[in-house]
């Protein structure tokens, strides 16, 4: 029994072998039809090539004679200023080594109004009122509103709030809410101050 698995063994091994052997054969021979393409080649008909030096030289002699400017930098060269007087020249010299003046970036902008807090017992966490829009938004603190936002602190007449993506800082105050007369109800007058 084992006589005949041995023999079983060595049978499929053979076979094997063949058709490795034959398959790498096949595929060597695919290499000379591609040396057989390159017999067309055709060299170029140059008549004694040489180096053209007086080119070379006419190149090493010329100047560049456009502007010289720093190519990381994005935008068009600057100007060139004509400086008349010490004190322009003065200046001058002085705006180079201040740099350009620092813009503030702009204030964070929140979509919301803030009007009102609450305590919540259960939690013991105190909550903000926002109205944005239609939209009333009870938020407490820590948590994030309008996808944008993280109420940071709830004060007794503001709330700071925190742009997530730049992580600046803005103070929204407290405002009474806008509410809408129902049709047909008269709006209350307007009270006098004294």
């Amino acid at each position: 029994m084992q006589r005949r698995i041995e023999m079983g063994l060595l049978g499929v091994l053979l076979i094997i072998l063949i058709v490795v052997y034959f398959h790498g054969r096949d595929a060597g021979s695919g290499l000379s039809g591609v040396q057989d393409s390159n017999m067309d080649f055709i060299p170029l008909n140059v008549q004694e090539p040489e180096l053209r030096l007086d080119l070379l030289e006419k190149i090493q002699k010329s100047t560049y004679a456009g502007s010289h400017r720093n190519v990381f930098v994005f935008g068009p060269p600057p100007a060139e200023v004509r400086v008349e007087t010490p004190a322009e020249r003065h200046a001058m010299e002085m705006a180079q080594i201040i740099g350009p003046r620092y813009v503030p970036p702009p204030p964070v902008n929140v979509p919301a109004q803030f009007f009102g807090t609450a305590f919540m017992e259960e939690s013991h966490k105190r909550v903000a009122f926002f109205q944005n829009g239609d939209d009333v938004l009870v938020v407490p603190e820590g948590d994030t509103f309008l996808n944008r936002f993280r109420l940071i602190h709830i004060g007794n007449e503001s709330a700071d709030v925190e742009e997530i993506s730049s992580g600046k800082h803005a103070q929204v105050p407290m405002v009474p809410p806008v509410t809408n007369p129902t049709p047909g109800q008269p709006s209350p007058p307007p009270q006098e101050s004294e």
